[in-house]
């Protein structure tokens, strides 16, 4: 089958391939045949070793497609199915699943397949991104990975549930838990931040600031819900009009130790500044003793939007539905797998929202 692989950790590019060969499904497992799938930027942070991943691997987590094999055990879902991907879904048995019903923290099964290859070729084992690998043709998944969806869902809107539309809503609405009316500043406004402006004013935020170094971008995300727009060196200025002493929320969708700070700084005594981005593991932010006492923010991170992919994953489709949400304007470009090189060379220019790839 056709997949995009990398070679070694750090290679700029991606080799596209023919021969690679997917596992069959072993029991309670299932085999998805990709119909289309994001490009988000943490398949670049783990191409570039910012992620820890494995490799030889085929990158992509984002993406959406039909059952394609079920194997012994598997009662709820059947070949034909449409689902979505879920790169890191709960077990439904651990502390976090049940006691303390964080299932989004549960890594039972992410830890479990992330570290095993589910692809060969050549008789060589190749790992999957996260344990996934959304860049094949067919993947093979537990059971719990692979969300079922209405049939009529185009697979292009589903496939962005899969992670930027869940970590960034959900980083609004579960994680920071915006409040009506309240005064919210984004820091980026690349697929994630997006969503993240879009759960903020589904959430009814009065005031929604995109923070941006293009100006088309904040532009655009007007378009989605933000209030007003500025580059970073115009937001104490836009801050002080607008808020006097600091927003409530502010969201970080980049994964820079000086994005991260800025949103610090940005909220009010009190507000809650949450991280988004993906940041390196050799990269640290840094506060002292008595601003922490003295300031009493809430400084947090937020890890796949504190979703259950179980339920939230349709909640989001509702409100894709209703129209609350503007996911098929969030999609900037359509590419072929072939295409997969030029479709990071748009993103990390910075001029995409979300780039979907099919086969």
């Amino acid at each position: 089958m056709r997949a995009a692989l990398l070679h070694n950790t750090g290679d700029e590019k991606l080799d596209i391939v023919d021969d690679l060969e997917v596992d069959a499904p072993n029991a309670g497992e299932v085999t998805i045949k990709i119909e289309a799938t994001g490009v988000c930027h943490s398949d670049l942070h783990a191409m570039q070793g910012s992620l820890p991943q494995p490799a030889p691997f085929v990158p992509g987590h984002e993406g959406a497609g039909i059952i394609s094999a079920v194997g012994d055990g598997v009662t709820a879902l059947a070949v034909g199915d449409h689902v979505v991907v879920a790169w890191s879904p709960p077990c439904g048995k651990c502390n976090n699943c049940v006691e303390r019903k964080q299932p989004h923290l549960c890594v039972m099964i992410q830890f479990a397949i992330a570290g095993t290859p589910r692809f060969t070729r050549n008789g060589e084992p190749v790992f999957g991104m996260a344990g996934t690998g959304t860049f094949a043709e067919y993947l093979t998944v537990p059971q719990e990975a692979a969300v079922k969806i209405d049939d009529d869902i185009p697979f292009e809107i589903a496939s962005l549930i899969g992670c930027g539309v869940s970590t960034g809503v959900g980083a609004a609405i579960n994680t920071a838990k915006v409040e009506p009316g309240s005064k919210v500043v984004v820091f980026g406004c690349g697929g994630v931040g997006i969503a993240a402006i879009q759960g903020a004013h589904v959430a009814g935020a009065s005031i929604i600031v995109a923070v941006d170094l293009n100006e088309d971008k904040l532009e655009l995300a007007k378009t989605f819900g933000a209030t007003h727009g500025c580059k970073p060196d115009d937001l104490a200025a836009l801050q002080a009009e607008l808020t006097g002493d600091g927003f409530d929320y502010a969201f970080e969708a980049i994964g820079l130790p000086v994005t991260m700070r800025a949103a610090y700084d940005a909220v009010r005594r009190g507000g809650t500044a949450c991280v988004i981005g993906v940041g390196a593991m050799d990269k640290e932010v840094s506060f002292n003793g008595f601003e922490i006492f003295f300031s009493e923010k809430n400084f947090m991170g937020s890890y796949y939007g504190s979703v259950d992919v179980r339920s939230d994953f349709h909640r989001l489709l509702s409100l894709w539905k209703s129209g609350q949400l503007n996911l098929d304007g969030m999609i900037t470009n359509r590419m072929k797998i072939d295409e997969i090189n030029d479709a990071f060379d748009i993103m990390r220019k910075g001029e995409a929202i979300r780039t979907v790839i099919t086969f």
